[in-house]
């Protein structure tokens, strides 16, 4: 028997093509109603068909995070891979997860919740993972080993309180790198398990990963 559950109302949008492109990209969204979204730098790691857009091994690219709520974002993300190709090899990958509000320049608070019939399984799931850097390679590997295809790997910095440094009686924050990983839902709990178990995640400072499901993909090819 099918329940109501309440659906997620705003969405994250992940675009990732490559280097350049993410000008084009925020453009587009803009005329499909997205107010903002923000670039990161990143390079691809996949060589091999799973994911063509990223099939040259460590080729830059640029990943595009945007909000916005959930009709606007589906809208926007058909409408750019009609606009960028997606469901051409190489040309990149654009998909949705679930978040419950969006604060910043513009606030959005949900009112009500939309409603679906059913139980929703995703058949994708992004897997994030941030460690020391230097150690993106090994989640890669770690990953890859479990039956991962590749991934897209950022930099970024640490800020928690255990997580800085001294030089010259200064406090330096060590600079962190972000493995993002798309995956099918069913292949997430052994890509997780792989890289807790590797990077040793379970002791302090060498990491964290969280899963999120994967609402909608453009892009994907097997």
């Amino acid at each position: 028997m099918n329940k109501s559950i309440e659906m997620p109302k705003f969405e994250l949008i992940y675009v990732i093509v490559n280097h350049g492109k993410g000008s084009k990209v925020l453009r587009k969204a803009k005329e499909c109603g997205i107010t903002s979204g923000t670039v990161f730098l990143g390079r691809g790691t996949v060589n091999n068909a799973f994911l063509e857009f990223l099939s040259l091994y460590d080729v830059r690219k640029e990943i595009i995070i945007m909000g916005a709520d959930t009709r606007t974002a589906d809208s926007a993300v058909e409408a750019l891979s009609q606009k960028f190709g997606f469901d051409k090899p190489n040309h990149g990958i654009a998909f949705t997860v679930s978040a419950n509000n969006i604060t910043g320049s513009t606030t959005y608070q949900s009112k009500e919740s939309e409603k679906k019939e059913g139980v929703i399984n995703p058949m994708y799931q992004l897997i994030i993972t941030i460690v020391n850097k230097g150690k993106a390679e090994e989640v890669i590997d770690a990953a890859t080993a479990a039956g991962s295809k590749g991934g897209t790997i950022l930099n970024a910095r640490g800020s928690g309180i255990h997580e800085t440094s001294k030089v010259f009686n200064m406090e330096i924050e060590p600079e962190k790198e972000t493995v993002l990983i798309l995956c099918k839902a069913d292949t997430t709990k052994g890509i997780v398990e792989s890289i807790y178990k590797n990077l040793e995640l379970d002791k302090s400072g060498n990491g964290i990963i969280f899963v999120q499901d994967v609402n909608s993909a453009y892009g994907i090819y097997e």
